[in-house]
C-alpha cells in the first residue's frame, strides 16, 4: 500500500485522471546558473486516453515523461499517477510502483546478448517469476506483437521495426496502466512508423492502457493520438484534442506543427505574385470538404476567387480541409461572403502570407 492508503494501480474511478502534473517545474543547477527545463506544468491525461506532447528539442518532453516513472522529481509542485503522489512513497513502494508504468524508448533498449523471448521476459525475471512461466507470458507477448516465429532471434537479426515490437512487448508484459512512449518512433521509416502506431492502438484498445507519447512529429501525433499539448521552452502553450489543435491552433508553434502535415504556407514565388493582396484562409471538416463553396462565392456573390493553395488530410476518421484563396470584388460583396463563409465552415480568416 501507499502511504495515502491506496495502491497504485488498483481500480481508481474512471474520473481521476491516470496522470496528472499540477504546477510542475523542474530545475537543474543553481544560482545564476540554473536551468528550467519544466515551467509550471500542469496537465492531466484521462485514463485509457492515448495523449500526445509535441515539441522541438530541448521544449521539456523527455523531462516531463520522467516526472511520470520517477526518474526525476520535480523542483516544485506535484507529480500523481492513479491519483497518487509519487512523491509520498517510500523507496519500496516508488519501485513497486514503477512495475505500473513502462517505457517504450527511441533505441529500443534491447540485451544484444540474450534472444528477443528473454529480452521480453526479463521484466517477470526481475519480479522473481520463474522461468517458465515468465517465457510463457513472454511468447503470449511477442504473439500479440506478431513476432512469434522470432522468438529465438537475436536483437542484432531483427529489422528495426521488429526490435521496436520487441520493446513494446516487453513494456506491456506486466500489463502496465501507463505506457509511456519517448520518441518511440524517430528511428523508423515512414512505414514501419504506421505500422507501430496501429500496434499501440491495439493496445490501447484492447488492453486499456493509457499511452502518453512525447514526439516532434507532428503526424504521430495525427495517426495515433486523442489528445495533444504543446510544449515550448518547458512551458505548455496550447493543449486540447489533436482535432481541435489541427482546426484552430491558436499558437505561432502549434500553427507551425500542423503546417507540417496540412501545409499552409505559400511558396516565396506565389507569395510575390498576389502582391501582398489580403487573403483568405478556410478551414473544412467533414461533409463541409466536399460542399461547392467556391463555386457559391463565384454564382452567389459575384467574386473572381483565385484558389493558391489547398489540401485534406483525415485525422481521427474524420476529414479536414485546408484551402488558401485570393478574392476580389466590391467591399460589400466580400464583407457578405466572409459572413456566409463563416456561418458554414469551422473557420475563415483573412491572413497575410
Amino acid at each position: 500500500m501507499t502511504a495515502s492508503g491506496q495502491e497504485l494501480g488498483a481500480a481508481a474511478t474512471d474520473l481521476t485522471p491516470a496522470v496528472r502534473l499540477d504546477g510542475v517545474t523542474r530545475r537543474y543547477g543553481r544560482g545564476g546558473g540554473q536551468l528550467t527545463a519544466l515551467d509550471d506544468v500542469t496537465v492531466a491525461v484521462r485514463r485509457g486516453d492515448i495523449f500526445g506532447v509535441i515539441g522541438h528539442s530541448g521544449a521539456g518532453k523527455s523531462t516531463l515523461i520522467r516526472m511520470v516513472n520517477a526518474l526525476e522529481a520535480p523542483t516544485s509542485g506535484i507529480v500523481q499517477v492513479d491519483g497518487v503522489d509519487l512523491a509520498s512513497l517510500s523507496t519500496a513502494e516508488l519501485r513497486a510502483a514503477r512495475k505500473h508504468t513502462a517505457m517504450i524508448f527511441q533505441q529500443f533498449q534491447l540485451l544484444d546478448t540474450v534472444t528477443v523471448l528473454d529480452n521480453v521476459a526479463l521484466p517477470l525475471r526481475l519480479d522473481g517469476i520463474g522461468r517458465r512461466e515468465s517465457r510463457e507470458r513472454a511468447t503470449e507477448a511477442l504473439e500479440f506483437v506478431g513476432l512469434g516465429s522470432r522468438l529465438g532471434a537475436y536483437p542484432g537479426q531483427l529489422s528495426g521495426g521488429q526490435k521496436q515490437r520487441v520493446g513494446i512487448a516487453r513494456a506491456i508484459i506486466r500489463n502496465p496502466a501507463v505506457l509511456l512512449c519517448d520518441e518511440a518512433t524517430s528511428a523508423l521509416d515512414p512505414s514501419t512508423t504506421l505500422q507501430i502506431i496501429d500496434l499501440l492502438k491495439r493496445v490501447n484498445r484492447e488492453y486499456g492502457t493509457t499511452i502518453l507519447v512525447v514526439t516532434h512529429e507532428m503526424d504521430v501525433i495525427k495517426n495515433l493520438c486523442h489528445s495533444v499539448a504543446v510544449m515550448e521552452g518547458g512551458r505548455i502553450v496550447e493543449q486540447g484534442t489533436v482535432m481541435d489543435v489541427f482546426v484552430r491552433p491558436q499558437t505561432a508553434i502549434a500553427q507551425a506543427f500542423v503546417g507540417t502535415v496540412i501545409p499552409h504556407e505559400l511558396p516565396d514565388r506565389v507569395r510575390r505574385a498576389v502582391g501582398g493582396h489580403p487573403l483568405w484562409r478556410l478551414r473544412f471538416i467533414d461533409e463541409e470538404v466536399t460542399s461547392p463553396i467556391v463555386g457559391a462565392l463565384i454564382s452567389d456573390f459575384g467574386l473572381r476567387v483565385n484558389i493558391l493553395h489547398a489540401d485534406m488530410t483525415d485525422i481521427q476518421d474524420r476529414t479536414v480541409g485546408h484551402m488558401v484563396v485570393q478574392v476580389e470584388g466590391e467591399d460589400s460583396q466580400r464583407e457578405a461572403a466572409f459572413s456566409y463563409l463563416a456561418d458554414r465552415i469551422v473557420s475563415v480568416e483573412e491572413v497575410n502570407l
